[in-house]
């Protein structure tokens, strides 16, 4: 398999990206029974149960049969308890105990950690992606940042790499993204401007009205598992295979409150799933890509970018676009640089320890 600068460009790079994480095909964990007081989490969630959420059914059963179920973690889908870009509002005031946080969907509210949602990152697999991710949640600004919202980054969610699903004429090359409307988080919101697109921040559960009605011409989200469940292959006509623009984090928050209060041996209990949950939601995006991958050819173009167009792409929109988050993150975050510096550092030592190569489950 090819690698360019760190960043997959096999014909089916974002898919290689899932398919190609050293993490372990999830096993069934050892029930060991923790004796404790009954307690109720009430977890926030957006849309339905799909692959992303995986990890989070996977704590709710884990933790329910590990203590008889005194643990009870209680998901609420379809922004339930709150919207999805009000989440740590809500984890700041207590509303609710735990929620999925996507720092891409409010920026401003936790400015450190937005170092992860920069464009093609040299995170080459899940094991990469989990090594670069937990070392920036525990760096002390980041850990700072989440404590003015009276919250803890509890467990890391992983996202494989992004891609764009779209309607009408389908792009060629890079040069035909120019005038396109693109739902692009993040990072990638600034690498679309390179192109001369024009990137909007759609939250995921009206990504589908908004490909259905043309108020945008392409979404971008996690490949493959995101675009089936929000159904946007039911009206897309094109997608792409190969851009690995790269990928948005959203982790499990938990109020600080909530988490301190419990005792020890369910700390310890939750402590101990947390890497268990990863590979229950990797195993899952494998699942989807299996299928969508077998099925997405026979209704939709899927649109390869020549390699040398991505090579100057990610020459234009790579580091020039980490160092315009560097100058201008700097006011607010003066260790903008330190982070970035540490993220790299922290991806080129994974990648020797995780080599792209490694199939999944090896």
């Amino acid at each position: 398999m090819k690698k360019t600068t760190g960043i997959l460009t096999a014909t089916v790079a974002a898919v290689a990206f899932t398919l190609a994480s050293g993490v372990s095909a999830p096993r069934s964990a050892d029930a060991q029974m923790v004796e404790g007081p009954k307690v109720t989490w009430r977890a926030s969630l957006w849309g339905k149960r799909r692959a992303f959420t995986e990890s989070w059914e996977f704590l709710k059963a884990e933790t329910a049969k590990r203590t008889g179920g005194n643990f009870n973690l209680k998901l609420y889908y379809g922004e339930q308890l709150s919207k999805s870009k009000e989440n740590l509002d809500g984890i700041s005031v207590g509303a609710f105990d735990a929620a999925m946080v996507c720092q891409s969907y409010h920026p401003g509210k936790l400015p450190s950690a937005n170092v992860l949602d920069l464009p093609f990152l040299p995170i080459t697999n899940f094991d990469v992606q989990y090594e670069v991710v937990k070392t920036i949640f525990d760096h002390p600004r980041v850990v700072a940042d989440m404590a003015k919202w009276n919250a803890i980054i509890f467990a890391i969610n992983m996202l494989p790499q992004y891609e764009y699903m779209g309607k009408g004429k389908p792009p060629a090359t890079v040069a035909d993204f120019k005038g396109k409307r693109l739902r692009a988080l993040g990072g990638m919101g600034r690498s679309a401007k390179k192109i001369g697109a024009v990137p909007t921040s759609v939250p995921a559960s009206e990504t589908y009205n908004a490909l259905a009605r043309g108020t945008v011409d392409a979404i971008g989200f996690p490949f493959t598992y995101a675009f089936s469940a929000y159904k946007l292959d039911e009206v897309a006509e094109w997608y792409t295979t190969n851009m690995s623009l790269g990928t948005v984090n959203c982790p499990v928050v938990a109020n600080k409150d909530s988490w301190d209060s419990l005792p020890q041996q369910y700390k310890d209990m939750l402590n101990s799933l947390k890497r268990k949950a990863a590979e229950y939601q990797i195993a899952a995006y494998q699942k989807k890509d299996v299928i969508n991958l077998k099925e997405w050819p026979k209704k939709m173009k899927a649109i390869t970018i020549p390699e040398a167009q991505m090579a100057d792409f990610r020459a234009k929109a790579g580091k020039p676009v980490w160092d315009e988050w560097v100058a201008e993150y700097s006011k607010k975050v003066p260790e903008a640089q330190e982070l970035l510096d540490l993220l790299l550092k922290t991806a080129k030592a994974a990648q020797k320890k995780y080599p792209t190569q490694r199939t999944y489950g090896n």
